[in-house]
């Protein structure tokens, strides 16, 4: 889970805040990855590009799947008109909006709605995108609503810090739901969170996790976690839906993916040593057969946009009240 969220982080937030009356109308254009919705106080209605309208009420949360985009409305049917609201998230049309980093007013709205856009950076983070439906609910009453607590209580005051504070926040609240949307009740968990509480498959996902360059072997895997060798292959490809080593190698090649995006002046043996080939040849042929490309097609290949034009800043987030 820790790898996951490597490239799903809040960094250097814009945080606006609007007085709103309903009617109201809100279109988040930037059709983000991600996308975390939760109010503080009153409530409306999530409506979604593709797929049913979800309720929000006070501590509940709603997460949204790009690159789809979405509508705050304060009812369905609302006759407002559409505000779109992208890199800054609050709505200047509507009047009185100002913008700069931990600015709130309380307004005289009784809905406080907050929002935080995220890119998915990186191949490592891609299962955790991939886990999700195009919106999920969950209802308050959870962990997460200390959170929220903490987060009312930082948007309220403008001290030191507070842009620091306001991102790790944002970071706590997305971990807190989506524990609680994969532990719910009825639900469908990927096989990674199922395993990774496992007393035998856990310790070696941990293991492959720390230490993906080590020179694993399924007996050298198993005696690190204490167990006989053939325990280990049939509990990991049980509960983990593969083999330890054929997992190992995607991982590896998740990993060569965005250490040849992130460091452009890397060699392919620079690379390769990284994640645990000694022979580069071997790591491109690998690396070929599970991404279809070699290392150095992949470097060429142009950056992937994570919205529909580009999200126009790492990470956005905005409190619009109303």
């Amino acid at each position: 889970m820790d790898d996951l969220f490597r490239g799903v982080r809040a960094h250097g937030s814009l945080f606006g805040s609007s007085a709103l009356s309903p009617p109201f109308s809100l279109h988040f254009v930037d059709g983000a990855p991600l996308t975390l919705c939760t109010a503080l106080s009153g409530g409306g209605w999530i409506v979604p590009e593709h797929g049913e309208p979800e309720p929000l009420r006070a501590y509940d949360t709603v997460v949204v799947r790009g690159p789809g985009t979405f509508t705050f409305v304060d009812e369905i049917g609302t006759g407002a008109e559409p505000v779109a609201c992208g890199e800054y998230c609050a709505a200047p049309e509507l009047g009185g909006t100002r913008y700069r980093r931990g600015w709130h007013d309380t307004g005289d709205g009784p809905t406080t709605l907050i929002v935080g856009a995220y890119p998915v950076l990186g191949e490592i983070s891609r299962p955790l995108l991939d886990a999700l439906p195009a919106v999920l609910h969950v209802d308050g009453g959870g962990t997460g609503d200390a959170v929220l607590d903490h987060l009312a209580g930082e948007v309220a005051v403008d001290a030191p810090g507070q842009q620091v504070v306001l991102d790790r926040l944002l970071d706590w609240m997305l971990v807190c739901t989506l524990r609680a949307w994969f532990d719910r009740p009825g639900g469908e968990p990927p096989a990674w969170w199922t395993a990774q509480r496992d007393p035998v498959a856990g310790p070696a996902l941990r293991l492959l996790h720390d230490e993906p360059a080590a020179p694993w072997t399924v007996a050298a895997l198993a005696a690190r976690v204490g167990i006989s060798r053939s325990t280990l292959a049939k509990r990991f490809a049980e509960l983990v839906g593969e083999p330890p080593l054929t997992y190992l190698t995607r991982r590896r090649m998740a990993l060569a993916a965005d250490l040849l995006a992130e460091r452009p002046g890397a060699t392919v043996a620079e690379v390769a040593r990284a994640v645990g080939y000694a022979d580069p040849f071997g790591f491109s042929a690998a690396f070929k057969r599970v991404r279809g490309v070699t290392p150095s097609e992949f470097r060429r290949r142009p950056p992937e946009k994570t919205a529909p034009e580009v999200l126009s800043r790492r990470q956005q987030g905005c409190i619009v009240e109303g």
